[in-house]
């Protein structure tokens, strides 16, 4: 089983691979939308189940992410269900971007150190 440190970081690996993500493209974002993506999965990994069925029905019946969902609807895609294994994927993709946006600010410092 891997850790949550591995699930993040082949999630991080899988938005550039697959979704095309990337250092430039992370650059390019306002301070603050990484983190706001990443505060909607975790928001939505930690609630109650009647919170996620929520979610879920504004998500994929309506398709609305939530207000403060910084991107295109159709990159919103919380869990379709109320299993450990949804709430992992989201704290999963949460972790990702995270980590994204503290490499963001890294090479921001490195940069304004030059």
């Amino acid at each position: 089983m891997k850790t949550g440190s591995q699930l993040i970081a082949d999630e991080r690996q899988r938005q550039i691979d697959e979704e095309g993500r990337s250092a430039e493209l992370d650059d390019a974002y306002k301070p603050g939308t990484l983190t706001t993506a990443a505060i909607c999965y975790a928001t939505v990994a930690g609630s109650g189940n009647e919170m996620r069925e929520r979610i879920r029905n504004q998500a994929y019946l309506l398709g609305m992410p939530p207000n403060y969902w910084p991107w295109d609807r159709e990159w919103w895609k919380p869990g379709q269900d109320d299993s450990n294994a949804s709430r992992i994927r989201e704290l999963t993709k949460a972790g990702a971007l995270l980590a994204a946006e503290i490499d963001r600010l890294q090479r921001k410092s490195k940069r304004e150190a030059f």
